[in-house]
């Protein structure tokens, strides 16, 4: 059983650790070309034929960028394609969403106080909700309706607040901004495997067929191109949000979701500007740090204080009957319950951490595989050893969460 907690928890470090990767490689890329596609100069006449131009310096060496509107005359041989750092970005996330929200729906999808359903039908309800939402999505930007672009984002945004208000309705607060994280980011990457880069392929095969490409090709990609770089920092503040509950373990926790979204058109509303030289437009500055300020006073006005089952139900029933329960209750009661409590009682904290509350039977039952990894085989609970909880306690937590996975 050791070996097996220990390797899950490295297996979903190693995960975690390839999202963040391929997500700078794609978040990258992704701001460099709009920098770089707004910055051009195209008030030039190149003989080359280009769109427009651009030089830049890095790394002690000089650049020379052109960029062609449809298509350069003939296709290059040595052509490199940005595809894979979005395609490797959702593939990655989507492993740890199984690994630790799927796996561990009972513990960490649902929350009884918020709605009462099982694992399987959280996970079917998650998985529902990535796919209608991108069809629903993909539908209303191929409709007439999405041929107006402002009217289209503003259609985009009312449909995120919708499913911020829904994902708060029937998930665990932690869950529900991440899955938020997660539905945006499926339309980010969808854009770029449905629509994005088969219209490039039309033009490089009309290019090899010595036929013009199509104008309309790369407009449709340059729409969706423009969504996600509206949408990547409110996905970024999404995953992010599950290590503060402020953010998440709030009342408005929807309200605050849904101001994020805001704020992520207000900054790149200033980078996209400066990018394009049409003027420094300082009030993105103000409306963001408004934005920010109305978010901090929403996530404590108030903390979420839902009334939880006392008794452990589900899966974390067999925590509560393995060998060694009474004695580890006493132990998380005595050694991490004055921090981890609705009203902590340590100096100084005004919230249980990371919105963890050990106080109950089924919420000590819940965080078994936490208190294990954090308390019992590692020495990272309590934050040093503040709580002064002694080595045989320890070897008791990690007895009793042995005994109680025996079985697996």
């Amino acid at each position: 059983m050791y070996d097996l907690a220990a390797m899950g928890a490295w297996l979903e470090f190693a995960v975690r650790w390839t999202h963040v990767i391929t997500a700078i490689a794609w978040i990258g890329s992704s701001f460099y070309f709009i920098a770089l596609d707004l910055g051009l100069h195209r008030d030039r006449n190149l003989e080359s034929g280009a769109d427009g131009e651009e030089w830049q310096v890095h790394g002690g060496g000089f650049y020379h960028v052109q960029k062609y509107l449809v298509a350069p005359d003939k296709m290059p041989g040595d052509l490199i394609w940005f595809k894979w750092e979005s395609y490797s970005t959702w593939l990655s996330g989507f492993a740890l969403l199984f690994l630790v929200y799927y796996l561990g729906a009972e513990f960490y999808l649902v929350d009884p106080s918020v709605a009462d359903i099982s694992g399987p039908v959280a996970v079917l309800i998650s998985l529902a909700s990535l796919g209608f939402g991108w069809l629903a999505y993909d539908f209303i930007c191929k409709s007439k309706f999405g041929d107006d672009n402002t009217r289209l984002m503003l259609a985009l945004y009312v449909i995120l607040v919708v499913l911020a208000y829904f994902y708060t309705s029937v998930f665990s607060g932690r869950a529900a901004l991440l899955h938020l994280g997660a539905f945006t980011a499926t339309i980010m990457s969808a854009n770029v495997f449905f629509i994005i880069m088969p219209n490039q392929r039309i033009v490089v095969e009309d290019l090899k067929a010595g036929r013009v490409p199509d104008a309309k090709y790369g407009k449709i990609a340059k729409q969706r191109s423009t969504h996600n770089n509206y949408l990547t920092l409110p996905v970024i503040f999404m995953m992010l949000s599950n290590h503060y509950p402020l953010a998440f373990a709030s009342e408005y926790n929807w309200i605050i979701a849904s101001l994020v979204f805001l704020m992520g058109v207000t900054i790149r509303h200033f980078f996209n500007s400066i990018h394009a030289r049409k003027g420094n437009p300082t009030w993105t500055w103000l409306a963001t740090a408004l934005l920010f300020i109305l978010v901090m006073w929403l996530s404590t006005a108030p903390m979420f204080r839902a009334d939880e089952p006392e008794e452990a139900t589900g899966a974390a029933v067999r925590f509560v009957e393995a060998e060694g329960w009474e004695d580890v209750h006493q132990i998380v009661l005595g050694r991490c319950s004055m921090c981890h409590a609705a009203e902590p009682g340590w100096d100084g904290l005004h919230w249980a951490p990371k919105g963890i509350r050990l106080e109950t039977e089924a919420q000590i039952a819940r965080q078994a595989r936490a208190i294990y990894l954090q308390a019992g085989l590692t020495h990272a609970m309590p934050p040093a050893n503040l709580s002064f909880i002694e080595e045989e306690e320890r070897a008791t937590i990690v007895a009793w969460y042995e005994a109680a996975t025996s079985g697996e």
